[in-house]
């Protein structure tokens, strides 16, 4: 058995396999570190060969005496009901890369320690900015234009939410542009809500309307009332503390004279 020692977040996180191929996938995405301390937040062990390829994102999730189950024609989590230990077992490196999205998320939502947010994120003067939208909406194309910015994440978006502030941490879940190694975890500057379109504009939303509209873009597989609870919770910490934009943008890098101003 492999093990690798990791940092997701400001979280330490052992994971285990003994199967060569879920192990050179997860040295791809995942940063060894040295171990701070004695126990890790948590230990997830990984297991090949289950399921059948992707089908759709359906999850059924199971709560029964102190475990939680979290299954998809591809993969299946099972976590004990403080996310200590989990064991995945995934079908291809798809299905590795939902499930631990889905298990982190889930881990930090626990915690009432912040969100994942289906989102790309770049550093701009020292500051963080986040492109989000629907499917298709260009969160990894505003990503690109925005080079050679630092880029802290181009699908899932790590925050840490507080009373206090809002801090972006380097993402290991990429969808196209991976990590260099020199991201920094950085406080939270701005939301862009994306839309392509022939002329540059950026419209501050309200509040309210601003949290309504990241509700689904939060990655998380909701199983009982007081989690969803947290989750609004910790977007209602979201929107007063960052401002939310409506940014409508050419397909070119002017958007950030906007941004910059």
């Amino acid at each position: 058995m492999k093990t690798l020692h990791t940092k997701i977040g400001d979280h330490y996180i052992d994971i285990k396999t003994e199967f060569d191929d879920v192990w050179k996938i997860i040295k791809q995405y995942f940063l060894c570190v040295s171990i701070a301390k004695n126990q890790p937040d948590m230990t997830v062990t990984i297991t090949n060969g289950y399921g059948v390829s992707f089908q759709d994102y359906e999850v059924a999730i199971e709560e029964k005496l102190n475990t939680i189950t979290f299954k998809r024609a591809d993969y299946l989590i099972e976590v004990d009901s403080e996310y200590k230990l989990a064991n995945v077992a995934i079908h291809d490196e798809l299905a590795l890369k939902h499930a631990l999205m889905n298990l982190y998320s889930s881990f930090i939502v626990h915690h009432n320690w912040g969100i994942l947010l289906h989102s790309s994120c770049v550093i701009n003067s020292g500051k963080a900015h986040i492109f989000t939208g629907h499917s298709g909406a260009g969160k990894s194309t505003a990503a690109k234009l925005s080079m050679p910015r630092e880029l802290l994440s181009d699908e899932a978006t790590i925050l840490r939410i507080t009373d206090e502030s809002v801090t972006v941490f380097n993402s290991p879940f990429r969808s196209e542009l991976k990590a260099k190694g020199s991201e920094k975890n950085t406080s939270l500057e701005s939301i862009q809500l994306l839309h392509q379109s022939i002329s540059n504009q950026r419209i501050e939303v309200r509040r309210i309307e601003a949290l309504m509209k990241l509700i689904d873009k939060v990655f998380y597989w909701s199983y009982k009332p007081e989690e969803t609870k947290t989750i609004m919770g910790l977007l209602q910490l979201l929107v007063k503390q960052v401002p939310v934009y409506e940014l409508h943008f050419q397909k070119n890098n002017t958007f950030w004279e906007l941004m910059s101003s």
